[in-house]
Parts: C-alpha cells; sequence; structure tokens
C-alpha cells in the first residue's frame, strides 16, 4: 500500500469583508424609521460620551408670568407641552432629566387577533434548535407575506440574514431554516407558489387514495391540471375521471392562501401603525420630497469632547491610561455612530430621489398606469450605490403622497414589451390580469390561456407561462378554483 504523506499547501484567496460599522450601516439602512429611533434611544443610554443637540441660537430672554416671575420650565418640559400627550412626545424628549416615567399617561391597550408572525413563531419552541437556528428561522417567518407565500430564495435569505446580523449564514443553514418554518402551522406555509402550497398542504393529510392521486397530479401533470384538461389528466395518471374528480375535490378543499386565516398577518398588524420614511408633495409639475426627521441631531458631550483632545499624560499611571482608554472607546464609537446615522440619511434621500426620477408621471397623477418598469439596478445606476444597498434602502420603507401611503418595493417591477414600442411594467399587466379576473363571470372563470389570448390582443408581448407566473405571484387561484 503507497504509504501516505503530509504536505503543505499555500492558496491565496482574496475576500472582502465589511467593518464592523459598515455592517451596522445596513442595518440601520434597512431598518424603518422607528426602529432607528429606538436604536438612537439605546445608544445614548449606552454611551455618555453622545448628547442630542441644542438648537442654535442665543438663549432668549426667559418669559415671566402675569406677576412678574420667570417660568420655571425647562426648555424640554416647554417641548413636551406641544405634544397632545406622552405617546406623541419624541422619546429623547421623555428621557430628559428629572422625567419620570410614573408621569406618563396611562396606555390605552388594544387588544388584537394573534398575528400570523407571531403565530408562527411561538411555534418554534416545538423544536429543538439551537439559538442560531431559532435566530435564523425568526428571520424567515419575518420574510413571509400575508398570504403566506415565502418569496426569497435561500441565496436571499442568507445574504440578507448575514448582512442584518453580521455573522457568515451559508445557503445551506437558510434552506434548513425554511425546511423548519415549512412544518409550521398552518399548511402550506412558506410555499414559493400556489403548487408548492398545494403539495405542502396534501403532504399533511391522510393518504387516502384521492389524496395520493390528488399529489400524483399536481407534482406530475400540473400543467394539464390547470387547464382543466381532466381526461388528458386521467390518460397521464392511469386513473379514471371519477377518481380525477374525487382528487379534485380535495385540491379545491385546500387553502390557496393560508397566511389569510389570520386577520391580524404581518402587513395587515402594521396596516395601521406604519410610519412612512419620505413625504412626497406635488405643486403642479413640481414633486416635493422630505424626511420627517423625529431623529434627533447628536453630537459629542463636551467633556468626552475635552478629554480625548486633551494632551496625554507624559508618564500616566494605570487609572489615567485606562479612563483615557474608556474616553477613546466611546468617543470612537459616537462619532461612528453619528457618521452612520448622517450617511443613512443621504443614502435613503439619494435613493428615494432616483425613484421619484423615474416614476414622475406616477407620482404627480397617482395613476398606477404610469409607472415604469424599474428595478433595483436602475436606481443602484442613478445614484452611484451597490444593489444590495438599494435593496436595504427600499425594504419595509413607506412614503406618505397625496394619493395615500405606499410601499416602495411596490414600485419596482420588471418591463414587457408592448406594440407601441415602449416598454410596460409588469405591475400594469398584473393589475390588468387582477382586473380581467375580478370582472370574470365566476360560472365561467378565465383561462391562463384566455387571459393571454386577451392581453396578447391588447398588444402585450407576453408568454402564457408569464401569465400563470404572474397570477401566482397575485396568490390568485386557478381557473377551476375559481368557478362558483
Amino acid at each position: 500500500m503507497p504509504k501516505e504523506s503530509l504536505q503543505l499547501e499555500q492558496r491565496q484567496r482574496l475576500q472582502q469583508r465589511m467593518s464592523p460599522l459598515q455592517v451596522r450601516l445596513m442595518h440601520l439602512i434597512e431598518s424603518p424609521r422607528t426602529a432607528v429611533e429606538e436604536e438612537v434611544r439605546r445608544e445614548l443610554d449606552d454611551n455618555p460620551a453622545l448628547e442630542v443637540s441644542e438648537p442654535a441660537g442665543d438663549a432668549p430672554e426667559p418669559q415671566r408670568d402675569e406677576e412678574g416671575n420667570a417660568y420655571t420650565e425647562s426648555g424640554d418640559d416647554l417641548q413636551r407641552a406641544d405634544y397632545r400627550d406622552d405617546d406623541d412626545t419624541p422619546y429623547y424628549l421623555r428621557r430628559a432629566r428629572n422625567y419620570s416615567a410614573d408621569d406618563e399617561a396611562p396606555t390605552t391597550v388594544v387588544v388584537a387577533e394573534e398575528s400570523l408572525i407571531d403565530h408562527l413563531t411561538e411555534q418554534l419552541a416545538d423544536f429543538d434548535l439551537t439559538p442560531r437556528q431559532r435566530a435564523l428561522a425568526e428571520y424567515v417567518i419575518g420574510e413571509i407575506d400575508s398570504n403566506g407565500y415565502l418569496r426569497a430564495t435561500p441565496d436571499d435569505i442568507a445574504y440578507d440574514a448575514t448582512i442584518a446580523t453580521g455573522i457568515d449564514i451559508s445557503e445551506d443553514e437558510a434552506r434548513e431554516a425554511i425546511d423548519v418554518v415549512r412544518r409550521l402551522d398552518p399548511p402550506g406555509i412558506a410555499a414559493t407558489d400556489l403548487r408548492d402550497c398545494i403539495l405542502l398542504q396534501l403532504n399533511r393529510l391522510e393518504p387516502t387514495p384521492s389524496v395520493k392521486l390528488a399529489r400524483l397530479i399536481i407534482e406530475k401533470h400540473y400543467d394539464e391540471y390547470s387547464k382543466r384538461h381532466f381526461e388528458r389528466v386521467a390518460s397521464l395518471s392511469r386513473a379514471t375521471l371519477d377518481e380525477v374528480s374525487r382528487a379534485n375535490d380535495v385540491v379545491r378543499s385546500l387553502n390557496p392562501k393560508p397566511g389569510s386565516a389570520f386577520a391580524s398577518s404581518r402587513s395587515e398588524q402594521h396596516s395601521q401603525q406604519v410610519i412612512p420614511d419620505f413625504e412626497i408633495d406635488t405643486d403642479g409639475d413640481t414633486i416635493h420630497l422630505t424626511m420627517p426627521n423625529s431623529i434627533p441631531e447628536l453630537h459629542i458631550e463636551e467633556s468626552f469632547d475635552r478629554m480625548y483632545h486633551a494632551e496625554p499624560k507624559p508618564n500616566p499611571s494605570r487609572t489615567d491610561a485606562e479612563a483615557a482608554a474608556y474616553v477613546k472607546q466611546k468617543y470612537d464609537a459616537a462619532t461612528g455612530f453619528i457618521r452612520i446615522l448622517r450617511q443613512r440619511q443621504e443614502t435613503l434621500l439619494a435613493v428615494m430621489s432616483a425613484i421619484i426620477e423615474m416614476q414622475r408621471d406616477y407620482f404627480l397623477t397617482g395613476d398606477e398606469q404610469q409607472l415604469r418598469p424599474m428595478v433595483l439596478r436602475d436606481i443602484a445606476e442613478r445614484c452611484g450605490r451597490d444593489v444590495s444597498v438599494i435593496s436595504r434602502a427600499t425594504a419595509g420603507k413607506y412614503a406618505a403622497t397625496p394619493w395615500g401611503t405606499i410601499e416602495l418595493r411596490r414600485l419596482f417591477s420588471e418591463g414587457l414589451g408592448h406594440e407601441s414600442g415602449e416598454e410596460v411594467s409588469a405591475r400594469k399587466v398584473k393589475a390588468r390580469i387582477k382586473e380581467l379576473i375580478d370582472a370574470e363571470d365566476k360560472r365561467k372563470p378565465l383561462s391562463d390561456e384566455r387571459i393571454y389570448r386577451i392581453l396578447t390582443d391588447e398588444g402585450y408581448d407576453i408568454a402564457r407561462r408569464t401569465v400563470a407566473k404572474y397570477r401566482d405571484q397575485l396568490a390568485i387561484p386557478v381557473s377551476r378554483l375559481r368557478k362558483e
């Protein structure tokens, strides 16, 4: 037998890693305004080198009451008086000196039904998961839409979770977390499309002959089944028409939108709590963009700034050296935090400005038919930033417009050709598909083939399989399941 030998091998690999500050910046860019406000509050509590900046200007002459006595309210007290109650008061005023939580007015508790996200998260306790696995499963749950579908791929989940947590997450780990979530109730949760949703639910049912046949049909002959070619399905699956009919009854009993059973699913739960990150107003042909700034301006506390820039002692004691190291650590953390807060503001403004530039007609009219095809790469090229940054800057962000509050991600869609020579957005095509289905005769619902022919007659350059894909993305069942 040949002898085994040990040898050293040197390899060179180029790998780019983000610094902790860059990771935190990505996290802040991705976070909505309320989460950033909470982050600022924690930083103010934890870092004594940080301080809220006071408005610039000379101190005014103290105001006096009718008897000539000066008012004793502090500036914070006077600012708090401008708000109706403590729920409206920004947190950085509530944390002012001598302010006690006991002084707050009682909070009205609103009792809501259990949300989908809470319902799924609670079930994770039934699984033997490590803290890392549980955190990743919770991240997957957060990506599920209100209908119960998971639109992100394992690769997307791994990449986004790595950026959000600063911990390297592999695609295999993401896939394992998705598999865990797909085992939760209600059945069909975290499906990628309607076919996948049906299969997930069929796999939970008792394997009767009709269920087994239904599973076979959906796995092997979904195209023919979705077109209601039952004779062809019967021939391919070697079953009778009666058996196919019973299998069809099983499929029709399933829920194509497993998340919709929860009145307070993720999007619905927050629908009354959405705080727009942007405000857009129009004046004729002019569009005005502002970012409501409830995040206070921060600066370095004076004593820390003075100590940081002081000349070092020639022979410092151990206590002096530790104090200097502490001051440097807090000072560096504070300046870094101030810098990434400003970078977040600049990035979001640049991204939103580029979106408005591309979708100018939509923001002037509010007409979704005016939406142009737009993908993340288009905005990345316009504002000179990476696509991943654009993805995070638009995730979970909302803009208040004269036409209502809109989610930024809803403005993105791919383009399709039209006989007019111009590209139209996939969003517009989806809206047309939904319009056709809403107006259909429910006794004779429109098939994907019929919708495809209507759209091509209207000049859209679209394939039948694209119609089926868009219908699935709208979480609309196939025609046979819509029949009444």
